[in-house]
C-alpha cells in the first residue's frame, strides 16, 4: 500500500485539514523510530539528496518528464492536457490546495510550544512530523533554514529539541550527528535570537541570555517612531506574544527531559553558562543581518530599564498585549496571521488562561489548519495555506488561454474568489492598529481574513478575467459595490512613493531597518513598497478602469501613473527587478512587465517611452540568460546575493521569462517559441509537470514552496501564446 492510502484531505471553504482512518493508526507498532522508518520506505519515497523539493504527491501523480523517444505535444495539445490535469486537482469549493511549506524552524516551533502547554499531538501525527524532519536532514547532521537550505543553527537546534519531544532517544544516530554538528559550529549558546526565545520558554534557555523584548514598548504614543504599531505586520504580530512571555519570563515545568536535554545541548552544563555573554552570540552559519550598534545601544538601555522596572507599569503592559493577543485571535478565528504568531498567542493563552479555558480549546482545534502531508512527511505551512493567491492566479492564467476547457474550473474558482472577499470589518480596528479590511481578499481563506494589497488585486483582476470569458459572460455576476469597495481598498493602500507594500501603507522610517532584531531575516521592520504587490494593483486598476470607465476615473489614472514611476525606479542597472516574493530576478521582472505592459495606455507620453525602453532593455537581459535547452533556470541564492546565480532550467521560472518577452514592444519570437517548446517537452504525459526548485522566498533569506506554481504559469504562459500567436513550430 501507499504512504497515502489512509489519509485524507478535507476542504470546506478553504479550510484544508489532512485527517488518517481509524486503519492507519493499525498499521503503526508503537515505536516511533520504527514506525517513522517503515512510513518512510512506502511508495511515494523521497530523497532529499536527489530532490529535497517534495511534489505534492499526497494529490498527484507522479509527473516525470517524458522519454525523449516521444513526440513534444503541440501547443495546443499541452495546453488542453495542461488544463485538465490541472483541473482535476481542484477542491468542489473551487480553489486549488497545495504545498506551502518550506521553512524548517515552524514545525519544531509547534512542537515546543505543545510540550510547554502539556499538550499531546496525536501519535499518527508525531509519526509523520518526525517522519519529515528524518527527511529533511542534511548529510552533515545539520537542518538549514528551509529545506534548501545548508544547515544552520536555527534549523539544526530547533529540529534536535523537537525529535526528543516527539520521543526519539539521545542515541539514535541521526541525533548524535546532530549534536556534533551543533558543538562543531560553537554550540547551542549560538543559536539565533528566535531560537533563544523558543529554548527559553521550554527552560532550555536562561532568560538572562535573551535580549530585551519589553512589552511597555506598546504603552509609547503612538507618534513614536519606534512605536510597534509602525513596524511590519508580521514582525509586530510575532514580537507581540514574544513581548508578552518575556514580560512574564514564562518557562514550562522542568521534567526530566527538560534535564536530559539540557546535559545533552550544554555539555558544560547548563549552570556554567555565562548568559549575559552569550546575548549577541550566533552561529555564522545562521547571520545574514548583523545586529546594529544603535540596536545593542537600546538593548543596553532597556537593561538598564529593566533592573528599575515599575510592577505596576510592566502589568500595565500585560494587560495590553494579552488584550491584543485576543483581539488577533478572535479576528482570525484562533487561526492568526501566521505560524510564528499562532503557536506564541497559543502559548500566550496557555500561560495566562489555562489548558481548559475555551480560547485555548479554539487554538488547540486551529493547528490542523497549519499542517500538510506531502511525501517527505507532515510539515507546518508557512500560513493556513496560499488557497486564495493560488487560485486567483490559476482563474488568470485560465481565462488567458480562452480555452473551452477551462469553462467547469472557472467556474467553480469564481464561487470561492466570492466566497472569500472581507465584507465586514474587524471589530476593534483602531484600537489594535489595523488598516481597513472590506473589499480586500486574504492570501488563504475569508477565516484567516487578513487583506493583502496584490492579494486583493489579483482577486479582483481574476473575478473581471472570469466575468469576461467568453462563454460565461452573463452567467456569473457580482455585485459592482463589491469591486468598488476592493478598488477603494487598493487605492487606500498605495504608499506616497507611488509603490504599494503588503499588509498595510507603509508607516515607519528606513532607519527603523537598523533595530531589526533578528538575525537570520532581513526588511521585516516595516513594510516597504514591493515592486510585485504594486505591479498587481497597477494590473487590477487597469482591468477594473476598462470595465468601469466612470468609477474614480481620475483617481485610478493618477495611481497607476504613479505605480508606473515606481516600478520604473525599481529596476537594476542590467534591466532586471529583484524579486522579494519569489527566486527571483524571473519573477521580479516579469511582474514589472506586466504591469509596464498593461498600463501602456494610461501613461503620458514621457512615462511611456521610459517604460518601453525599460522592456526592451529586460529584453535584452532575459535573452542572455537563456540556455541552450531553451529553459531559464535561477537559484534561490539570488535572493541572498541580490544577483543573477544560473541554476538548471526551471519551468516556472521559463514561464515567467517566456511571459516577460511577450510584454515587450517587439516580441523576440525565437526567444519565445524555444522557451514555449521547453516547456511543452518537460510537461508529462498526463499534464503535469515535475516538480524542480523552491520558487517562494520571503524576508530575502527564506524560501518557501508554492506547489501550484508548477502548473499555474507554464499554463498561463502556454494559453497566452495561444491566444497571441506565439506557436512555435515543430523544429524549434
Amino acid at each position: 500500500m501507499g504512504k497515502f492510502d489512509h489519509w485524507r484531505l478535507f476542504s470546506d471553504s478553504g479550510r484544508q485539514v489532512w485527517e488518517w482512518t481509524a486503519d492507519f493508526e493499525k498499521t503503526l507498532c508503537g515505536d516511533l523510530r520504527t514506525d517513522v522508518e517503515a512510513w518512510l520506505a512506502q511508495e511515494p519515497q523521497f530523497n532529499k539528496r536527489i530532490q529535497p523539493h517534495p511534489a505534492d504527491r499526497a494529490l498527484r501523480p507522479a509527473a516525470e518528464p517524458p522519454p525523449p523517444s516521444e513526440r513534444v505535444p503541440t501547443l495546443e495539445e499541452a495546453l488542453r492536457r495542461g488544463i485538465c490535469f490541472f483541473g482535476s486537482l481542484q477542491c468542489d469549493d473551487g480553489h486549488w490546495p497545495g504545498d506551502y511549506g518550506g521553512p524548517l524552524f515552524l514545525l519544531p516551533g509547534l512542537v515546543i510550544v505543545a510540550h510547554c502547554c502539556q499538550f499531546s499531538l496525536p501519535y499518527p501525527m508525531r509519526v509523520l512530523m518526525a517522519a519529515y524532519m528524518v527527511a529533511q536532514q542534511n548529510d552533515d547532521g545539520g537542518w538549514g533554514l528551509h529545506i534548501e537550505s545548508p544547515s544552520t543553527m536555527f534549523g539544526t537546534g530547533m529540529q534536535y529539541v523537537a525529535l526528543r519531544m516527539l520521543g526519539f532517544p539521545p542515541e539514535d544516530p541521526r541525533l548524535q550527528k546532530a549534536r556534533r554538528w551543533i558543538n562543531a559550529h560553537g554550540g547551542i549558546t549560538a543559536i539565533p535570537s528566535w531560537g533563544k526565545f523558543y529554548l527559553a520558554v521550554a527552560g532550555l534557555f536562561d532568560w538572562r541570555g535573551i535580549n530585551p523584548l519589553l512589552p511597555e514598548l506598546w504603552l509609547l504614543p503612538r507618534w513614536v517612531p519606534l512605536h510597534p504599531a509602525r513596524i511590519w505586520c508580521h514582525a509586530r504580530m510575532v514580537y507581540l506574544p514574544m513581548g508578552y512571555l518575556y514580560g512574564r519570563r514564562f518557562t514550562a515545568p522542568v521534567t526530566e527531559l527538560t534535564e536530559a536535554l539540557r546535559e545533552e545541548l550544554y555539555p558544560q552544563g547548563f549552570h556554567n553558562v555565562p548568559w549575559r555573554r552569550v546575548r549577541y552570540q550566533c552561529c555564522p552559519a545562521d547571520l545574514y543581518h548583523t545586529p546594529s550598534l544603535i540596536l545593542k545601544l537600546a538593548n543596553t538601555l532597556m537593561r538598564a530599564y529593566e533592573r528599575l522596572c515599575l510592577k505596576r507599569l510592566r502589568q500595565k503592559a500585560l494587560d495590553f498585549a494579552y488584550r491584543y493577543i485576543q483581539a488577533e485571535d478572535l479576528q482570525t478565528q484562533w487561526i492568526d496571521i501566521g505560524p510564528v504568531n499562532k503557536v506564541l498567542n497559543m502559548l500566550s493563552v496557555y500561560a495566562t488562561e489555562g489548558p481548559d479555558s475555551e480560547a485555548f480549546q479554539r487554538h488547540a482545534e486551529r493547528l490542523r489548519d497549519y499542517l500538510w502531508l506531502a511525501e517527505d512527511g507532515l510539515k507546518m505551512n508557512g500560513y493556513n495555506g496560499s488557497q486564495l493567491w493560488d487560485t486567483a492566479f490559476a482563474s488568470r492564467a485560465l481565462a488567458a488561454s480562452k480555452h473551452p476547457e477551462a469553462v467547469p474550473f472557472l467556474r467553480r474558482s469564481f464561487h470561492y474568489l466570492d466566497l472569500s472577499q472581507v465584507q465586514q470589518e474587524v471589530p476593534l480596528q483602531k484600537e489594535f492598529f489595523r488598516h481597513p479590511s472590506v473589499g480586500g481578499w486574504p492570501f488563504s481563506t475569508l477565516a484567516h481574513g487578513w487583506p493583502i494589497t496584490d492579494c486583493t488585486a489579483e482577486a479582483l483582476h481574476a473575478v473581471l478575467a472570469i466575468l469576461q470569458f467568453p462563454s460565461l459572460t452573463g452567467t456569473l455576476a457580482l455585485p459592482p459595490e463589491r469591486l468598488y469597495q476592493a478598488v477603494d481598498l487598493i487605492l487606500s493602500f498605495q504608499n506616497r512613493d507611488g509603490g504599494w507594500a503588503t499588509y498595510e501603507r507603509t508607516r515607519g522610517p528606513r532607519w527603523l531597518e537598523r533595530f531589526n532584531p533578528s538575525e537570520v531575516f532581513s526588511a521585516i521592520m516595516i513594510d516597504y513598497s514591493y515592486t510585485e504587490c504594486s505591479s498587481s494593483c497597477i494590473q487590477a486598476l487597469c482591468a477594473f478602469h476598462r470595465a468601469f470607465p466612470a468609477y474614480r476615473s481620475a483617481d485610478i489614472r493618477r495611481a497607476i501613473h504613479r505605480g508606473v514611476r515606481f516600478i520604473l525606479g525599481q529596476a537594476n542597472p542590467e534591466g532586471l527587478w529583484y524579486g522579494s516574493w519569489g527566486v527571483c530576478f524571473t519573477y521580479g521582472t516579469w511582474f514589472a512587465s506586466q504591469a509596464l505592459r498593461q498600463a501602456d495606455p494610461f501613461l503620458t507620453e514621457k512615462v511611456r517611452q521610459q517604460a518601453h525602453l525599460a522592456l526592451e532593455k529586460l529584453s535584452q537581459a532575459l535573452q542572455v540568460r537563456q540556455q541552450p535547452d531553451g529553459g531559464w533556470g535561477e537559484h534561490y541564492s539570488s535572493c541572498l546575493q541580490r544577483t543573477w546565480v544560473p541554476a538548471t532550467s526551471q519551468v516556472v521560472q521559463t514561464a515567467w521569462a517566456v511571459m516577460a518577452l511577450m510584454n515587450t514592444p517587439r516580441p523576440p519570437q525565437s526567444a519565445i517559441q524555444r522557451g514555449l517548446h521547453f516547456l511543452m517537452r518537460m510537461q508529462a504525459p498526463h499534464g503535469d509537470w515535475p516538480q524542480q526548485n523552491i520558487s517562494g522566498v520571503f524576508n530575502k533569506t527564506c524560501m518557501i514552496t508554492y506547489a501550484n506554481y508548477r502548473n499555474i504559469f507554464p499554463l498561463w504562459a502556454l494559453g497566452r501564446a495561444r491566444q497571441e500567436g506565439f506557436i512555435p513550430s515543430e523544429s524549434v
